[in-house]
């Protein structure tokens, strides 16, 4: 340690001499270690502090094809949803006030027409059919009292007044009599239990609501004991014959020409990949959605083995010429703005023309070509969104 007064002055102690020598040594020493090391790894020390990096600008991810033709059956396809039949299900609600005392019908439950889904037990049946009984008995006593007076007048025995008197009181009773009886009957009591005599009747304040068509109880709102009202929009069960469905799609103006009904069409839905259900239109919509400018077409699809579900989502592929030779091109090249179509035509490399065309959809990933292209032009067929936004940010 005494040798570091050589490099100190003599003012300094020489404890401090003997630190600033070993901080030199070791500098000196670490500056020797460093020139050792490779150049590669040098190179990749810059580059992690940012000293030798340069970003690249990469290019768009764009994919480019020739427009040729294809041989394929012309076809047009819509999105669309499954959906009840028109006349294929029913929204069963309660007609008169009540308490349920008995629900016959369950969830899932295939039932027929006329079968008794619940029966509801109602003040309303007593109190109309004691109204009934009530005016049967007034419509009786006016009946025999005006047989009588035209007896004692034809006898001489009674004024004129008081048999028409016995006429007016014997209108006013079947009047009465009538409206009890409809009132009876608009609450679904039998006709033909009305037609036998009173004292064979057989009516309780029970009612026993039916289904109206053969099919499933796909919805139940309902449960014993529970109150229910006259309120159509109570419903209290939905029957569904979910042996024929239909397809609600919607299809777009510049295609509308090429559907008609009778039309022949194939179903297919993501839960059967590959599978088809054959279906027919059965009607086009005659109003324009002004929103998504399209118009509904609905058809009739067979679904016996219950594998359709309402509410599902469904592509209805139709038939709408012959086998032929096409100008297609894959569907993810057709951009569409403010109602029109177009795609990116390859002028040279990294520079693109938009061109408006006229398509119509043959299958989900190609699109039929009907104006604007030319065979052996070439498209962008992906990266079309990408240069779509270069364009909206004034590249």
């Amino acid at each position: 340690m005494k040798d570091c007064r050589l490099y100190c002055p003599n003012e300094f102690p020489w404890c401090v001499c003997a630190l600033v020598t070993s901080v030199i040594v070791l500098s000196l020493t670490a500056c020797g270690q460093q020139d050792q090391r490779p150049h590669s790894q040098s190179a990749v020390s810059a580059t992690d502090k940012g000293e030798a990096a340069h970003p690249i600008e990469s290019a768009p991810r764009v994919e480019t094809a020739l427009v040729g033709f294809n041989l394929s059956r012309q076809g047009l396809t819509l999105s669309g949803k499954i959906a009840y039949g028109e006349d294929k299900y029913s929204r069963v609600s309660s007609p008169l006030q009540g308490r349920v005392v008995e629900v016959r019908a369950h969830l899932g439950e295939r039932v027929k027409a006329g079968d008794v889904l619940l029966v509801v037990d109602s003040p309303d049946i007593a109190q109309a059919y004691s109204e009934y009984v009530k005016e049967d008995s007034d419509l009786q006593y006016a009946t025999r009292a005006h047989e009588l007076a035209k007896d004692l007048y034809e006898d001489k025995a009674l004024a004129l007044k008081d048999l028409k008197q016995a006429e007016n009181e014997l209108v006013k009773a079947r009047a009465e009599f009538r409206r009890a009886k409809e009132r009876l009957l608009s609450l679904r009591v039998a006709p033909q239990e009305l037609s036998k005599p009173v004292d064979k009747q057989q009516i309780t304040s029970r009612f026993e609501m039916k289904s109206p068509l053969s099919g499933s109880v796909v919805e139940r709102t309902v449960t014993p004991g529970q109150s229910v009202t006259g309120d159509p929009d109570h419903v209290l069960f939905t029957v569904a014959d979910l042996d024929v469905l239909q397809v609600v799609a919607d299809v777009y103006e510049h295609d509308l020409a090429l559907v008609r009904e009778g039309q022949s069409a194939a179903v297919r839905v993501e839960a059967y990949p590959g599978v088809e259900f054959p279906a027919k239109v059965t009607s086009v919509g005659d109003v324009v959605d002004p929103a998504s400018r399209t118009i509904k077409v609905r058809a009739r699809v067979d679904n016996q083995a219950h594998k359709l579900k309402p509410e599902m989502f469904a592509r209805l592929q139709l038939d709408v010429g012959e086998t032929g030779q096409f100008l297609t091109v894959p569907r993810e090249a057709v951009l569409e703005v403010d109602g029109k179509q177009f795609v990116y035509v390859v002028e040279d490399e990294h520079r693109y023309s938009k061109r408006e065309v006229k398509v119509a959809t043959i299958s989900p990933d190609h699109t039929r070509v009907i104006e604007g292209l030319k065979q052996g032009e070439r498209i962008v067929t992906k990266g079309a969104v990408l240069i779509k936004g270069q364009e909206v940010q004034g590249r």
